[in-house]
This record gives C-alpha cells, structure tokens and sequence, in this order.
C-alpha cells in the first residue's frame, strides 16, 4: 500500500495502516489523543464562557481562584476531555459536572449558578438531537430544548437591560456570543453517541 507522501505502508495487526515508521496508533493512543483534544477545546470554550458571564454581570463581575478557576475552567478543561474521548455513551452527561462544580451558593446571585445547570440540559438535549440515534419523536423534542436558548436569550435581555437588547449592535453580538457558545456545546455533547455507535 502507498501513503499519499510516497512512503509505503502495510496493513496494522487492527486493520488500519502501519507507516515504515512504526506501527499505527493504537485505539487507547488514539484515545488519549482526542481526549487532550478535547480538553484543550473545553477549556478555552469555559474561558471564552467566563467572559460572556463578566458581560452579562457587568461591575458585579469578580475573579476568583474558586468560582473562575475551580468550578468553571478545570470543569471545562475535564468535560472537553471525557467528551473529545467519547470512551462510553453516557459521557454525553459530561457536562453536569458544572452543575457539580458550583457548590457556594453565592454564586447563584453572580449569575453563574442558573447557567450552570441550564447550559448542560441544552448541551446534552441538543447533542441527543444531532447524533441521531434514539426515535425520532425523542430527537425532535430534544431539539426543541437545545434550541430553547434563542428565544429564552431574547426573553432574557429584557431583564438585562437596553444595552443587550438585540435590535442594537451590541446586545445581537453578545446574543450570537451566547448561542454560538450552546451550540458548540451541543455540538461536542453528540460526539459520545456517534463515537460509541
């Protein structure tokens, strides 16, 4: 067999290809690759997080080595990981471990709590909804729950104030913020259920 490089390779004892270089990653290499794939993806998407909730908190908006680094980047960095590995079906319930991470209940007044729980229900609604599997009636009223957030956002705002209103440049572009931000999630989240399928 030829490899689009010209080197040569020969079937691997898995069936896959194993260059002259070496044997082929095996599946538990592969693995190990997706998952740090995956959290480098999960942290920065927790961190891009961060900024949308100091957007919407405004001056009542703190740092904090607990609730930024604690219960939000270091859950992000394991949910990107155990969703880019994609080891088992149920790691499509990931996402929960933000719920999980907010343990102080101050942080339901920061507005980082609510979202901690929401964000995950959307992610995974709308992961079941993309994957495929499952009957279709439980597909099409998962994906109204994953597209829930669009209407809620545009709800939402009015309780913000008219800086986020989305008839203004601003509030649409924080509105895209947000929804692109639960749309990857989402994304991610169908990643277990095509992977162990």
């Amino acid at each position: 067999m030829r490899t689009g490089l010209g080197g040569s390779a020969q079937a691997g004892p898995l069936g896959g290809a194993e260059s002259a270089g070496g044997p082929a990653p095996t599946r538990a290499h592969r693995g190990v690759k997706a998952a740090l794939i995956g959290a480098l993806c999960g942290l920065a998407w927790a961190a891009g997080l961060r900024g949308l909730m100091a957007i919407v908190a405004g001056s009542e908006s703190n740092t904090s080595w607990l609730g930024t680094f604690a219960q939000l980047l270091l859950p992000g960095l394991v949910v990107g990981a155990l969703l880019g590995w994609a080891a088992r079906p149920w790691f499509i319930f990931a996402p929960f471990l933000f719920s999980v991470s907010v343990i102080s209940p101050a942080l339901f007044t920061a507005g980082i709590g609510g979202g901690a729980i929401a964000l995950p229900v959307f992610g995974i609604a709308g992961g079941y909804a993309l994957a495929g599997r499952g009957p279709r009636w439980t597909r099409a009223l998962a994906g109204l729950v994953a597209v829930a957030p669009i209407p809620g956002w545009i709800w939402a705002t009015t309780l913000f104030g008219p800086d986020f209103a989305v008839t203004t440049p601003r509030g649409a572009w924080i509105a895209v913020y947000f929804i692109a931000f639960v749309a990857v999630l989402e994304v991610g989240c169908a990643n277990p259920l095509k992977e162990s399928g």
